[in-house]
């Protein structure tokens, strides 16, 4: 059951409730994670306005996809795992491109490379070695790519740790954790 419940739409203030009728207009629906956010207007216009910013960088929306998944393996976060699971098939990844980015083996060499440097920034909060940073190069990530993963392991941090702490209710496809990663 959720620690934090998710706002009641007719019960946003008029900004907040502008923000989720956008939301609404692009996704067709207001998912459970918008409304949990709406409960703290800053935190919901932070995350979407990081996701926009985002979405105009380098990574395209494969890529970040693929960090997205990575990440919310490695965090355990169940309602994140189903969302980019569904996310990743509408913007053009397979079930094993989906399967693989999870498990934080891509077969694609610069999807192996940003899921790695994902993952790693994860697990080494942010200090990673300098073989990190060698094999992210190697795979052929610049200066850019490196810091917009590092920007996109932010963005879902903060979703996973919000679903994680309110207990959201996944409200897309259920996805099982993979036992081994």
């Amino acid at each position: 059951m959720a620690t934090i419940l998710p706002l009641d739409p007719t019960q946003a203030s008029p900004e907040v409730a502008s923000i989720l009728q956008a939301v609404k207009t692009k996704l067709g629906r207001v998912p459970n994670l918008f409304l949990t956010l709406a409960k703290a207007p800053a935190a919901l216009k932070t995350y979407l306005s990081a996701s926009e910013a985002l979405a105009s960088g380098q990574l395209d929306a494969q890529q970040r996809e693929v960090i997205a998944l990575a990440v919310a393996e490695a965090n355990g976060c169940d309602y994140c795992l189903a969302a980019h699971s569904a996310i990743g098939k509408m913007v053009g990844l397979d079930a094993g491109t989906i399967l693989q980015a999870r498990s934080g083996v891509p077969a694609n060499g610069r999807q192996a490379a940003l899921t790695a440097f994902a993952r790693a920034v994860v697990r080494e909060r942010g200090q990673v070695s300098a073989l990190d940073l060698q094999a992210a190069r190697g795979g052929g990530l610049d200066d850019q790519d490196l810091l917009e993963v590092v920007a996109n392991v932010a963005v879902n941090v903060l979703t996973n740790y919000t679903n994680l702490v309110a207990d959201t209710v996944v409200d897309f496809p259920k996805v099982e954790r993979l036992a081994h990663v």
